[in-house]
């Protein structure tokens, strides 16, 4: 009889349930349910559709009793820095504002009222970041304090969803270090800073790391869903829970999770606060067993993402249309041949751009910046596509620079895992410009990795290591 083991991954664009289990030494996949992750305008804020997770969450628990694959335990991962406030009745206060809304625009000029960001920088050893959960709290704060005055709890979106299954509340670690308010060296709320920041103390508790048991089912969701489990804290930070999905390898290469985002970087035991990597921009998210992945959060494939929505016509918020809808249903291979076929293009955006976050149209912002910085702007859809591609696999080069001119590591080799290991165009450009093998998959990193905490608890795996040797025997890895 399978033991087997829930994986819910919400994405910035989708979610799925993922269940695993092992067998005759390899562990296996089985994809049960898939959901939209939409956004919306809201009382004149960008904020997500809880109740379209919410529902994406209960109906794939049903899929699993269809499917007769009952899980014992269940985890679930999200994006960072986004967060709920909860009144004393346990009520949402207020929407789930999204972390590409421009409400924390200058936020950190209000910031340096209360310290430096020097300061923030040594106690949190994390990168700066716009939406930051900091910025958005002082944003909060300026423009409607009397939310943070109604709240009774602060969770981070996948702490919140794990209270509606549960009933406990519970704020985990990886996902509160991308807050800006945990301090690196103590892994607990940095209470000092919050009190500076004349933040309501009574919001931040104990952090809870991964492994740990949240509760089972409440009645009313096991009558629900038809069956009961036990809800456990994976790495709830996506890329905390993807890290751990690299197959066993030397300590001399650095992790690529590529999807909405592209988070590169180094796992080490302890934090890099100095000078030289604040000024790199770097950052220091805390990962299960108190590692810490050192790594820069590069813009990824919102890009590519945006791009096919505008030409598909499709929505990204609800309510805003595309002007450059061509009536073709672009796949994302189409676009890489549309690229390849411009291969001499050579204009590079720097996808790290500000002008790249949150953009009316990804098209306009990208053809505006070539223009803004005297570069040749790209016209065809394979233009556009190439530009892009340079931008990113130029800019994973250049971070692999300042991770070895900081750390002293030589790095030999990239792991690339995520959706966006599957991009063969991106991974030979990726080699191209790094000079270094690189090795991808497995796709689904961010949901295995969540299924390694499940399974370790569970003590189908003794520790990491043992995990990491049976994700290297059970998935294909390509070499570029």
């Amino acid at each position: 009889m399978n033991r087997y083991y829930l994986a819910i991954d919400i994405g910035a664009s989708s979610g799925r349930h993922i269940i695993g289990w092992v067998q005759d030494g390899k562990m296996l996949l089985k994809e049960i349910h898939r959901f939209e992750n939409r956004q919306r305008e809201e009382n004149g804020h960008l904020v997500w559709d809880m109740d379209n997770l919410w529902n994406g969450i209960i109906d794939g628990l049903k899929a699993c009793k269809k499917e007769n694959m009952i899980p014992e335990t269940v985890g679930i991962d999200t994006w960072g820095v986004d967060y709920v406030l909860l009144d004393k009745d346990g009520n949402m206060v207020g929407d789930a504002v999204a972390y590409r809304d421009n409400r924390t625009a200058d936020m950190d000029k209000e910031l340096i009222k209360y310290m430096s960001e020097e300061d923030l920088y040594k106690r949190t050893g994390i990168q700066k970041q716009p939406f930051n959960t900091i910025y958005q709290l002082l944003a909060l704060k300026k423009e409607n304090p009397g939310q943070l005055e109604k709240a009774d709890s602060l969770l981070m979106i996948p702490d919140y969803f794990n209270y509606r299954l549960t009933g406990v509340k519970k704020q985990e670690y990886t996902n509160a270090t991308t807050s800006n308010l945990v301090n690196a060296e103590g892994k607990e709320w940095d209470m000092e800073i919050i009190e500076k920041l004349g933040l309501p103390k009574k919001l931040f508790g104990k952090l809870s790391l991964p492994g740990t048991t949240v509760g089972t089912f409440s009645n009313e969701i096991s009558e629900l869903v038809g069956f009961k489990s036990t809800v456990i804290l994976p790495a709830t930070h996506d890329t905390g829970s993807a890290f751990l999905a690299v197959p066993a390898r030397d300590e001399t290469s650095v992790y690529l999770s590529s999807g909405t985002w592209s988070l590169l970087g180094v796992e080490n035991a302890a934090p890099i606060t100095s000078d030289i990597a604040k000024r790199e921009n770097l950052t220091n998210e805390g990962g299960a067993f108190y590692r810490y992945r050192f790594l820069k959060n590069i813009m990824g494939l919102w890009i590519i993402q945006s791009i096919r929505r505008e030409l598909n016509g499709s929505e990204y918020v609800e309510g805003k249309k595309s002007k450059y809808a061509t009536g073709r249903a672009y796949s994302f291979p189409d676009l890489i041949d549309e690229a390849k076929k411009c291969s001499d293009f050579e204009t590079v955006l720097d996808v790290n751009d500000s002008s790249f976050l949150s953009p009316d149209s990804m098209i306009d912002a990208i053809k505006d910046y070539c223009r803004a910085n005297g570069q040749n702007v790209p016209e065809s859809v394979g233009q556009i596509m190439q530009s892009v591609y340079l931008g990113l696999s130029r800019c994973y080069a250049d971070t692999i620079k300042e991770i070895e001119n900081i750390t002293g590591k030589k790095i030999t080799g990239i792991n690339i895992i995520g959706g966006g290991c599957q991009d063969s165009y991106l991974n030979e450009l990726t080699a191209k410009a790094t000079s270094l093998p690189v090795y991808a998959g497995p796709i689904e990193g961010t949901a295995i990795g969540n299924l390694v905490i499940q399974m370790i608890t569970a003590g189908i795996f003794k520790d990491l290591a043992d995990a990491r040797n049976c994700i290297f025997e059970s998935f294909d890895i390509k070499t570029f």
